[in-house]
């Protein structure tokens, strides 16, 4: 049987290839209604399947968009990368997902690899660009949307949290139910000291001790973002002679992994340990108990990078402020901060 073509879509629907072609790519010149209706039977009717190499191959682009993300194991980078992948979705495009594992050597290989396949766009979560990869991004003159992280190896437009604010909400709210002090899970020693969030949140942490007048010394503990390096470093603070009367977690990922240190332990959450964390992950509302977490509307962040690495206007000018894009953070109270 043989392979129908444009053409024939264009002979059967009365119309020129051209308009095919306008219909089919949803441009770049628009089509009456009453035509496009006629082209769309026509398609139909012959069964006609676009040649997506082909076109690619015609305009240097694919219907592709690039996402790279740290790990997708992490219930949070998961989640993302489904909002992504939806919001693409919505604008008739598919999405390559890599996964880096924080190696820079493995995001380099897949900015090389997706930007040699010519996607029509890159979103990145860097948790560290190096100056390697940044380069990488400038040899290809690449769209770029940097999201929920904004490393300074690159000055791409970034779509990002308010950590900072959020993480300043969530340890006075602690502070609020009159404990003494909070103490804070951070990030590792390899944690980036500008433009990664859980900085931020740390930050965060100590702007809000801070304005109680209370001391951070001693409180700070070093832990993995992910629930299973953070029991191990919960048990040992736990366990130890001066366990804190209240905890903020850097990810909730940490603060699952330190509710499960504290059930074995046998220490009553909240009632003799509160827990807060931040990200709002779908396990969260799950834990036991609930925890108390810190949101951002991680929907309309994926959308709104997807609109941006697909807008010609992109690369806009200004300064670095006018190239964030901040969505807000919002608390969200559960029973592990001590509220009923």
């Amino acid at each position: 049987m043989a392979k129908v073509t444009r053409d024939d879509v264009a002979r059967l629907a009365g119309t020129s290839t051209a308009v095919v072609s306008y219909v089919i790519n949803n441009g770049p010149r628009p089509v009456a209604p009453a035509t496009r209706e006629r082209v769309l039977a026509a398609i139909k009717e012959l069964g006609y399947r676009p040649d997506r190499v082909a076109q690619a191959m015609a305009s240097r682009r694919t219907d592709l968009i690039g996402l790279i993300i740290p790990d997708a194991r992490q219930p949070f980078f998961g989640e993302m990368a489904h909002a992504v992948e939806q919001a693409a979705s919505e604008r008739g495009k598919m999405v390559l997902v890599g996964n880096t594992d924080y190696i820079g050597e493995r995001e380099v290989h897949y900015l090389r690899a997706f930007l040699g396949m010519r996607v029509s766009g890159l979103i990145l979560v860097s948790h560290a660009l190096n100056d390697l990869a940044a380069a990488e991004i400038d040899a290809w003159d690449a769209r770029v949307v940097l999201l929920h992280e904004r490393p300074e190896a690159i000055d791409d437009v970034a779509v990002v949290t308010d950590d900072l604010g959020g993480a300043q909400l969530a340890v006075r709210h602690l502070l609020e139910h009159g404990y003494d002090y909070v103490a804070c899970m951070g990030g590792t020693a390899q944690t980036p000291a500008v433009g990664d969030p859980v900085s931020d949140h740390v930050e965060g942490w100590k702007r809000a001790m801070a304005e109680a007048g209370l001391s951070t010394e001693g409180r700070l503990f070093e832990a993995p973002y992910n629930r299973y390096d953070a029991y191990r470093v919960a048990l040992d603070v736990l366990s130890g002679p001066h366990r804190p009367p209240a905890v903020f977690c850097s990810t909730d990922d940490q603060a699952i992994g330190l509710l499960r240190a504290a059930r074995e332990l046998r220490i009553d959450v909240p009632g003799e340990l509160a827990v807060a964390g931040f990200d709002d992950i779908k396990e969260a509302a799950l834990a036991d108990p609930p925890l108390t977490t810190v949101a951002s509307d991680r929907s309309a962040m994926a959308r709104a990078a997807v609109d941006l690495v697909l807008d010609d206007g992109l690369r806009i000018a200004g300064s670095r402020r006018e190239r964030l894009k901040t969505f807000p953070s919002r608390l969200v109270l559960r029973t592990s901060c001590g509220c009923s």
